[in-house]
């Protein structure tokens, strides 16, 4: 019999998307579907004075034009307009509520009619006169009027102090941009109408049923008035956790016309959802001449609206991995006249951890100790905030194993000592560090006598290979072949599960699934005792497994019955089995993902074109489950490091309030001709503490640590420390 879990498992979702079987939000069909366009403001901040629908309603096949003034009735209370990851404090956008402008590119008007095309150039006639008012985007003009929040911990020691006292310090500044997420599969919703008045949203989203909560809350509907499907998502890494506008829209016109309504936003549409805020890092370090660190302090200033408070955990990270007696942290939010931010891969890691990183290698120059030293030095067994141990941690492995596959060894230390040619060689390293959640989740077994198993369950698969992690866990919880497992995700009638984000889908959906499991296994048990002359009379179900489509004693071999013969004797077609998986609250250990990042790039001394040839990844995050999809996740995690590294930022004019490269042509990611060798080692991190299956998730642990191993190289290579990313030719050549 295979065992699945922790091998190299192709998707059992793979043939329907490369066949194009799997159908995405914005392609299900409906009878007499109609189509909606979404009119975005031109101003930064103000309000509608008058909007003109006339001429739009002029042109053939419109069917209508929505906006604050016509629409369909909206809850009027904040509490309604919550969703379950909102942000801490503040009021939710609201499209087509009021005549207010909260930001450039708001949804005004959703001009709806029986085609795309029609509707699209009929918003082009939609005239909106505004009252303007003065507006504010740019954070570095406004940092001075920022405000505290919480900080991730409470500050250790006297930092003030220990800075002043320190032999070596080093203070910077980091600046990371906006960016804006693209995911290939734009946004969109499909809201399909029947008489009845219910309602099928298929929705892109990451969670179904938080977007049916939302829905039901925002319109005022009971929970069997509106289903939510989202069986294939093309990409979200975060900006699809909240409900975004497009689903209020489709939903709203789909009410007023009492009819099938699809809206799928544009690329340039886009930039008006959520993004990873721009951010103004100060990190300093104070270190004995040995390495030993003294004091760690990191100081964050991020962007979020007027109208809520968006932050994550920034400042918090050298708490876990480097030891020091003294230390604080602050996060500071400015409020701009833009829309909220989002989620995106790690969040507050990805940035944070970047300037933290890039500090440490600072600080390594400064000492002249080699970065990987430096960081074992300071290296730390606890998380300092709390004084806790972690589950497991392999961090040194990491190093050790990262550095060996990289040739760490050969690296000279001095800046622009090693070269191919005209091109400068540079070697950086970073670490990399993120959560290690866990969430409820439930899943649905039903077992047929045919030797078939479905699971269900509400959770989505954002292109993380849920569906195959659970087909695993389920064919070897079941002593079935994974051919014989099928697996129904992301409806919101399914078993309860929370949005998939943080890293937290794999590790909780395999327990629930593993639960569910092992009731059908101890039903089977019960059952196989029953029958005359059996094999496994007067064994428990902890005595019995299920192997090769057996109910088998563990003890004694050939003791089997078939579970086909089981449900046949037993006069049954099915067990159906629903498990809910919640995990202890275990306050006394940290749980942590860890990694260590190498890099080499190739500067051209002339032109100052970077290249990144070579990429060494070591992660130590628990058991793998599937060691095909997950070395895949790493690698993208590692491609959008590049990304935030040398390409990523989102331009604003702020005499406008406007973003400028509203697109993929001039908003840059990186592309086939950017990346070269990536390497991915999987550290073996048994960890019988964190859960029973030992597992960990790695969605974001990929790209945590990739920008500052970069940058760090950059500076290797060309001896220039550029503190403010992207790392572009034009601030290596100035």
């Amino acid at each position: 019999m295979n065992a699945y879990v922790g091998t190299p498992t192709s998707r059992v979702d793979g043939r329907a998307k490369v066949t194009g079987a799997a159908k995405y939000a914005g392609e299900f069909g409906a009878n007499g579907l109609v189509h909606g366009f979404v009119v975005e403001a031109t101003i930064p901040r103000g309000r509608i004075v008058r909007i003109d629908t006339h001429e739009a309603l002029k042109v053939a096949g419109v069917l209508d034009v929505l906006t604050h003034a016509n629409r369909p009735p909206l809850a009027d209370k904040d509490d309604a307009w919550k969703d379950e990851v909102a942000p801490e404090k503040g009021s939710t956008f609201r499209p087509l509520y009021d005549d207010r402008i909260k930001f450039n590119g708001q949804p005004i008007a959703l001009v709806v009619a029986e085609d795309w095309e029609t509707a699209r150039f009929a918003a082009t006639r939609v005239s909106v006169e505004y009252e303007e008012e003065a507006f504010a985007t740019d954070l570095e003009s406004e940092r001075d009027n920022a405000t505290e929040v919480e900080p991730p911990h409470k500050p250790r020691g006297d930092a003030a102090a220990a800075m002043t006292r320190a032999a070596v310090r080093h203070e910077a500044d980091y600046v990371l941009p906006s960016e804006h997420h693209n995911p290939m599969e734009l946004f969109a919703t499909t809201v399909v109408w029947d008489d009845s008045g219910r309602l099928a949203v298929h929705d892109k989203t990451q969670g179904v049923q938080n977007v049916q909560k939302f829905l039901c809350s925002v319109f005022g509907k009971k929970p069997d008035e509106i289903r939510v499907i989202s069986p294939y998502v093309g990409g979200a890494f975060g900006s699809g956790l909240r409900p975004q506008y497009q689903v209020v829209l489709a939903t709203l016109a789909a009410l007023a016309l009492k009819r099938s309504v699809r809206v799928v936003l544009t690329r340039q549409q886009m930039y008006g959802l959520g993004y990873r805020p721009m951010t103004i890092e100060r990190v300093a370090l104070g270190a004995r001449p040995d390495g030993t660190l003294d004091v760690v302090t990191h100081e964050a200033i991020a962007v979020t609206s007027r109208y809520e408070d968006f932050s994550r955990n920034d400042t918090g990270w050298a708490e876990q991995l480097y030891s020091s007696p003294n230390s604080r942290s602050s996060h500071k939010l400015v409020h701009l006249d833009v829309s909220t931010p989002c989620d995106m891969r790690a969040p507050g890691a990805a940035t944070g951890v970047c300037a933290l990183e890039c500090a440490m290698d600072e600080l390594a120059v400064a000492l002249e100790l080699d970065p990987v030293g430096l960081r074992l030095k300071c290296y730390s067994d606890r998380d300092q905030s709390e004084d806790l141990p972690y589950t497991s941690k392999q961090l040194r492995e990491c190093y050790a194993r990262g550095a060996e596959a990289f040739g760490w060894t050969r690296r000279d230390p001095t800046p622009r000592s090693m070269r191919d040619g005209k091109d400068l060689i540079g070697w950086g390293m970073a670490t990399g560090v993120w959560e290690a959640l866990q969430m409820p989740v439930a899943a649905r077994i039903v077992l047929t006598a045919n030797g078939h198993a479905e699971v269900s369950c509400a959770a989505s698969d954002i292109g993380t290979g849920t569906y195959t992690i659970v087909a695993q866990v389920a064919a070897d919880a079941l002593g079935l072949p994974i051919e014989n497992i099928s697996v129904r995700l992301a409806d919101s009638t399914l078993p309860q599960a929370p949005v998939e984000g943080g890293s937290w889908m794999a590790a909780s959906s395999a327990h629930a699934v593993l639960g569910a499991a092992e009731d059908i296994r101890g039903e089977l048990a019960r059952l196989a005792k029953a029958m005359p002359g059996s094999p496994l009379a007067g064994l428990d179900a902890a005595d019995v497994a299920l192997a090769d489509g057996m109910v088998a004693s563990r003890a004694e071999k050939g003791a089997a019955v078939s579970i086909a013969d089981v449900m046949r004797h037993s006069k049954i077609e099915r067990i159906e089995k629903e498990k809910l998986n919640e995990f202890a609250d275990d306050k006394s250990h940290a749980r942590n993902t860890h990694s260590a990042v190498f890099a080499e790039v190739k500067v051209d001394e002339e032109l100052g074109v970077i290249r990144v040839t070579r990429i060494v990844s070591a992660i130590a995050a628990g058991r793998i489950l599937n060691t095909k999809t997950g070395r895949s996740q790493i690698m993208g995690g590692v491609v959008w490091g590049i990304g935030m590294a040398l390409h990523e930022e989102t331009v604003m004019d702020h005499r406008f309030g406007r973003i400028m490269n509203a697109n993929i042509a001039e908003y840059h990611i990186p592309v086939n001709a950017d990346i070269h060798d990536i390497d991915v080692i999987f550290v073996d991190e048994p960890d019988e503490r964190i859960n029973r299956l030992g597992i960990k998730g790695i969605g974001e642990i990929g790209i945590v640590g990739v920008p500052a191993a970069i940058a760090n190289a950059v500076y290797h290579a060309t001896g220039k420390r550029i503190r403010r990313f992207p790392i572009t030719l034009d601030k290596l050549l100035e």
